[in-house]
Order: C-alpha cells, then sequence, then structure tokens
C-alpha cells in the first residue's frame, strides 16, 4: 500500500539534489557577500576612529587643490 502512495516523492532524488545544490550555492553567495559588505563598514568605521585622534587644525584645513573641480566655460555651443 506504500507503493501506491510516495509520500517522499524518491523518484524524483535528481532534481531534489539539483534543487539543494542551487541553495547551497546561493547561501553561500550571499555569505560570501555579507563578510565583503561587514569588511567594508569595520575599514569606513575604523577610518572614522582613526580621525578622531587627528588634531582639530587638519580637519579644519583648506582644500589642497581648490581649482580641481572649477571649470571654466569659455564657449557655449549652440545647436
Amino acid at each position: 500500500m506504500l507503493e501506491n502512495h510516495d509520500y517522499m516523492r524518491n523518484d524524483r532524488t535528481d532534481q531534489i539534489r539539483l534543487g539543494a545544490d542551487v541553495a547551497y550555492l546561493m547561501l553561500k553567495g550571499a555569505g560570501y557577500a555579507a563578510i565583503v559588505c561587514i569588511v567594508l563598514l569595520v575599514l569606513t568605521y575604523g577610518t572614522v576612529w582613526v580621525g578622531k585622534f587627528l588634531p582639530p587644525e587638519s580637519k579644519e584645513a583648506p582644500d589642497p587643490t581648490p581649482l580641481s573641480l572649477v571649470v571654466p566655460v569659455t564657449e557655449h555651443a549652440t545647436v
């Protein structure tokens, strides 16, 4: 009688195995992505923490390249 009702679906073991492998690889990739995000977060907070030890004069210093973002407009193009 149990042969008529295959509740565990043993006839689809290859599909179940493939689904399990895909799920494992997705979780493994998500774990790697989480590690990268955590490392970037630690580096960012570490930089902020080191910056707290700098003297206030270094934070108020003028920009070393004040003209780097200034783009002179010499002529206007007309369409």
